[in-house]
């Protein structure tokens, strides 16, 4: 069992996240890493771009992650034991690579409603300062949703750069993970992560997200997995899981899943990115 301690609660609802969190070993973040790395050499289109979401629709390992009993177990201590995933983002820095992710807070373009969700942040690298690792506002969370502006700015990894003004960034908290170990954050804590200027590359596969199933998709559809529990509401179609890589069935899916998830991402904006 993995249930969040009492401290780690405290500190959950205190800053609006938990870390470090022990999830599984190095040897299998490494074969994780190789698989991600096979479908880049095989498949490349797949991960690229808005190709980066969903990753674990076509990748049984991915898949794996995303039903560890040991994050569920966590996720089950903040959101209840009805869970659903909602799903996967894979953000991957190569070294040198002028990539970042602007301060903005998850709940703002996602769509769902209430905030009875959970976004966890698995380290497939080790994921500290020098590599651009996440860096947090801590208690920004206390404070409800903040205006954002969509700079769509060069190296932003996200979908429209979305950026909250006026972060004290030399207050954030970096949130350093070995490879298998994961953050868990708040639908609304404001954070970001710097360049990577390390000689390798930084991988982090996110759930984000998993979610209660109370909760709605109010701007758009979301398919969703059952990942533990019951669903009683049924506000989502359920999908199902990969059972070999890159299966084209899969393919085909997470390729409709991302079409949707475009909708949401974009929705009353004139303007779309790469993302």
């Amino acid at each position: 069992m993995s249930y969040l301690s009492s401290n780690q609660l405290k500190q959950y609802e205190d800053e609006g996240f938990v870390s470090p969190i022990n999830i599984f070993s190095k040897d299998k973040a490494k074969e994780i890493r190789n698989e991600i790395e096979m479908i880049e050499n095989q498949m490349p289109e797949e991960l690229e771009n808005s190709g980066r979401y969903n990753a674990h629709l076509i990748s049984p390992l991915l898949d794996e992650v995303t039903h560890n009993s040991n994050i569920l177990d966590a996720v089950q201590s903040l959101i209840g034991e009805n869970i659903l995933v909602c799903g996967t983002t894979l953000f991957i820095k190569n070294a040198y690579e002028k990539g970042f992710v602007s301060y903005h807070q998850d709940a703002k373009y996602i769509g769902l409603e209430p905030h009875n969700w959970v976004t966890a942040w698995v380290a497939i690298t080790d994921s500290n300062e020098e590599n651009g690792c996440m860096r947090m506002w801590s208690g920004s969370h206390r404070d409800n949703l903040k205006d954002h502006d969509q700079k769509f700015n060069e190296g932003n990894l996200l979908t429209r750069g979305q950026t909250v003004k006026n972060v004290p960034k030399k207050k954030t908290t970096p949130l350093i993970l070995n490879a298998g170990q994961m953050s868990l954050h708040h639908p609304t804590v404001v954070h970001g992560s710097e360049l990577n200027k390390s000689n390798d590359r930084r991988i982090g596969f996110v759930i984000q997200s998993y979610i209660g199933t109370d909760v709605k998709q109010v701007l758009g559809k979301n398919s969703v997995q059952l990942a533990r529990g019951v669903d009683k509401f049924n506000y989502h179609e359920k999908i199902g899981r990969p059972q070999k890589l890159l299966n084209e069935k899969d393919i085909q899916l997470k390729k409709q899943e991302n079409d949707n998830l475009q909708e949401i991402f974009y929705k009353g904006s004139d303007k779309k990115g790469k993302f």
